[in-house]
């Protein structure tokens, strides 16, 4: 019986799976030549996890692979209308990125409400200038995105003393639904965006959106970067609507050197880095290995993705 053959969206470090040594014939590809090398393979495991060559590549004649990993939580990179109609079986890397991109945020929480950016640039004038900061403990937050990735981020939070409502697509016990988003926006003092990237999410923090919130809330995006509408974002911040704003994802990534972002007043900026801690790229491969041992086994894979919807559903939604 022939081994089963898997893909691999080469990356830079390549992942490490030694370990399937004898249980799988493991072939790379690049973007060029992923079109070519589909057909062929079992199992695809993008490596490259921010690059569009699935989404370009799938459509297509001969056979396609009967499961594809993603090691990131998102897969709006590698969806079009070929590939959510199949019936390739989808997985993500739930379970990796939660409780780093949770502390981040926390982290943002506090740097904003102790105007840690201020202390530093101060710092750097060598100028001693006294200020007040805000207490964490009793403000209030909206989290977007009733995921894992935004239930950390609130678990986070109330550990800080912050009261937190979550909101996501649907109401369920302990989560607003979408509907109730607009009322929650007027009265946060932290809004976190921690949704996925579908078409009803899109460009759902827009200048209506920005308009809700309270002139002292602070915005922080670790979902997606078009969630956000970045020229109504910019002109709240220019404008004085809300307080300040974290951005760690963004419509364009990199983020060109030129982008005005980088000069807006009261706007953190951060390289998409939220969730990638030291020897995260190790826990994604042995993640990757993890479940191709379920797979080969013919065993119920966790983490799949219900492609329509766009993300993992919850067992209660």
């Amino acid at each position: 019986m022939s081994v089963p053959r898997i893909l691999v969206l080469e990356a830079d470090p390549p992942p490490r799976l030694g370990r399937l040594t004898g249980q799988a014939e493991i072939r790379y590809a690049d973007e060029r030549s992923l079109a070519d090398a589909l057909p062929g393979a079992d199992v695809l495991l993008v490596w490259d996890f921010a690059s569009d060559a699935v989404r370009h590549a799938w459509p297509g004649p001969g056979p396609r692979p009967r499961w594809v990993h993603t090691p990131s939580a998102g897969v709006d990179r590698l969806l079009c209308p070929e590939f959510t109609a199949s019936d390739t079986l989808l997985t993500n890397a739930r379970g990796i990125f939660e409780e780093p991109i949770a502390e981040y945020v926390a982290g943002l929480v506090l740097a904003m409400a102790k105007d840690l950016p201020r202390t530093l640039e101060l710092q750097h004038g060598r100028r001693w200038q006294h200020r007040e900061g805000l207490r964490v403990a009793g403000s209030r937050a909206v989290v977007v995105g009733s995921g894992p990735i935004g239930l950390a981020v609130a678990g986070t939070l109330r550990a800080l003393g912050v009261t937190v409502a979550v909101t996501g697509r649907t109401a369920r016990p302990g989560i607003h639904g979408a509907g109730e988003l607009d009322r929650l926006l007027t009265r946060a003092d932290w809004v976190v965006c921690a949704a996925p990237l579908t078409d009803h999410t899109q460009g759902m923090f827009d200048a209506r959106r920005f308009g809700l919130m309270q002139p002292s809330a602070r915005f922080v995006n670790v979902g997606r970067g078009a969630l956000v509408v970045e020229e109504a974002l910019v002109a709240a911040l220019a404008e004085r609507r809300i307080a300040g704003a974290a951005l760690d994802v963004f419509a364009r990534e990199p983020l060109p050197s030129g982008d005005r972002l980088w000069d807006v007043p009261g706007l953190i900026i951060s390289p998409h880095m939220s969730g990638d801690t030291v020897g995260w790229r190790d826990r994604l491969g042995e993640q990757f290995v993890e479940l191709f041992g379920l797979w080969a086994a013919g065993m119920p894979l966790p983490n799949v993705v219900d492609k329509k919807r766009g993300y993992v559903p919850s067992h209660d939604t």
